[in-house]
């Protein structure tokens, strides 16, 4: 079903929501190298999915809204959840632990450029001179990130990878959503998605990190119910409000600010830093996301 726009720009209220969006998903990325330095990455993942899932299904039960899965859908939850869930969240876990945050979340915020290319392959659209005018964008962007050189890229390839295979499973997944929709409320769909990818995470964290858990100190234990709540819960939420609030090419105006508050959180928060590479690498990635993001 077309969900209509109630306005062409965000209200007052709309704009509070999103700086608090952009805000609360940007400052992630350094509270996430955080919690890993007690948590291993499939714990903190499976943990944040699981009670975030709940909290969602909980939230649509309270709105009134079902939460039942409909007849015939669950291979395709089963599929979203593998490359939105799943590929994102353990490639991203292990690309921050591996990377400074802020560089991170730049690559993984490359995600657009990826997924306007596999939407020719999937949904045959067509390759226009704005989407190539933004892959080039991208790609110079990640090479100024990673130095221009192979001695900067062989300073942590498997990070590199991790996060560049995570943003190309989350543009998939993205595709894969218009391409398979599922009939039901976004939250519960979101709700259900988290708990299909929670659940084989944590099946899988108990042999593999079980002897390296331990209960987190103050701050990394902060960061994990941070994660909860606000990542996971309250991004959502606002998420799926500001879609409904305004077209798509509005909304996608969200996560252009995202990448940036990630660099500059990672240099306040842990001291990452700041050179003139970052600063050319954000420019170009997010001018890239705006070239293939947005309409005008």
């Amino acid at each position: 079903m077309k969900v209509s726009s109630p306005h062409d720009r965000l209200p007052r209220h709309g704009l509070i929501l999103l700086a608090a969006l952009s805000f609360c998903w940007g400052i992630t990325w350094p509270i996430m190298k955080v919690v890993l330095s007690e948590v291993p990455p499939l714990y903190f993942r499976s943990s944040c999915l699981i009670a975030g899932g709940v909290g969602m299904l909980a939230i649509t039960a309270a709105s009134g809204n079902a939460i039942s899965v409909p007849k015939g859908q669950w291979g395709r939850l089963l599929l979203l959840s593998l490359f939105n869930i799943i590929g994102w969240n353990v490639l991203c876990a292990y690309g921050v632990l591996l990377l400074p945050s802020g560089r991170a979340a730049l690559l993984g915020y490359t995600m657009p450029l990826w997924g306007s290319i596999l939407s020719v392959w999937i949904l045959g659209e067509r390759i226009t001179t704005r989407r190539s005018f933004g892959l080039v964008l991208g790609l110079a962007g990640i090479i100024a990130l990673m130095g221009g050189s192979l001695e900067g890229m062989m300073q942590a390839p498997v990070g590199v990878a991790c996060m560049l295979l995570a943003a190309w499973s989350w543009a998939l997944g993205i595709v894969l959503l218009k391409r398979l929709p599922v009939a039901m409320p976004i939250t519960a769909l979101t709700g259900w998605t988290m708990l299909l990818g929670g659940i084989p995470m944590l099946a899988a964290a108990i042999p593999l990190e079980t002897s390296r858990l331990i209960f987190p100190s103050f701050w990394p234990a902060f960061g994990l119910v941070y994660s909860v709540f606000i990542t996971f819960m309250f991004c959502y939420w606002a998420w799926n409000r500001i879609v409904l609030m305004v077209p798509v090419a509005v909304s996608s105006l969200s996560s252009l600010t995202t990448p940036l508050i990630g660099v500059i959180s990672g240099i306040v928060l842990l001291g990452e830093p700041l050179g003139w590479r970052e600063v050319l690498a954000a420019l170009l990635i997010l001018a890239a996301v705006g070239a293939v993001s947005l309409k005008r």
